[in-house]
């Protein structure tokens, strides 16, 4: 996919993996991290008792705003990704226990991957979309889990469910639904649809 425009595309996001996916389709990215403390916002709509979609959105617009400040007449993409498994929403864990306690509670059941994306210019939202994939976590054994952390280390830090489809993830479940792009953080086809209506890309 070949760049039409000369606009700046900006993504709020110190993410490899979404800024991997938007520099294989061609477009051209600069990454700012918006440096977002996510805890107020997510205390405030659990406690409100909402939507994990609505939350997630709010999560993707605040970084995009914040970052667009810096960037005049960009357009800045915003995204953030909420796991949900029987009401509960989870965080990326921080530690090698909190990544094993992710994936006892997450084996043999379904989860959903909330993932929003939103384009920002000048302080402004122009667009937003977000998507809910559905996974299920095999049954897998103590032995298993134990080996699967090893090979991953640090990775399983990197993602919200302690792991990375794309990778050697992929042997923790026993089906998918959805969108691969949206498991792996972007809801990336909706938003090139975007970019190609304001001619990013082409048509």
């Amino acid at each position: 996919m070949i760049p039409t425009s000369s606009q700046p595309l900006v993504l709020a996001s110190a993410s490899v993996s979404r800024a991997r996916l938007l520099a294989q389709t061609g477009l051209s990215i600069f990454c700012d991290a918006s440096g977002l403390d996510e805890t107020p916002i997510k205390q405030a709509y659990r406690a409100q008792e909402s939507d994990a979609g609505s939350c997630a959105e709010a999560l993707a617009e605040a970084k995009a705003r914040m970052v667009s400040i810096r960037h005049p007449g960009a357009l800045v993409i915003g995204a953030d990704q909420i796991l949900q498994c029987e009401g509960n929403w989870y965080d990326k864990p921080a530690t090698p226990q909190e990544a094993r306690d992710h994936l006892e509670r997450l084996r043999g059941r379904e989860h959903e991957l909330v993932s929003a994306v939103c384009v920002v210019r000048d302080d402004n939202l122009l667009w937003h979309h977000v998507d809910r994939p559905r996974l299920i976590m095999r049954d897998f054994s103590d032995g298993f889990m134990d080996e699967y952390l090893v090979m991953i280390g640090e990775e399983a830090f990197a993602s919200v469910g302690a792991y990375q489809l794309e990778g050697y993830g992929a042997q923790l479940f026993s089906r998918i639904a959805g969108d691969y792009f949206s498991i792996l953080g972007l809801p990336l086809l909706a938003l090139l649809d975007f970019l190609r209506l304001h001619r990013v890309v082409k048509e």
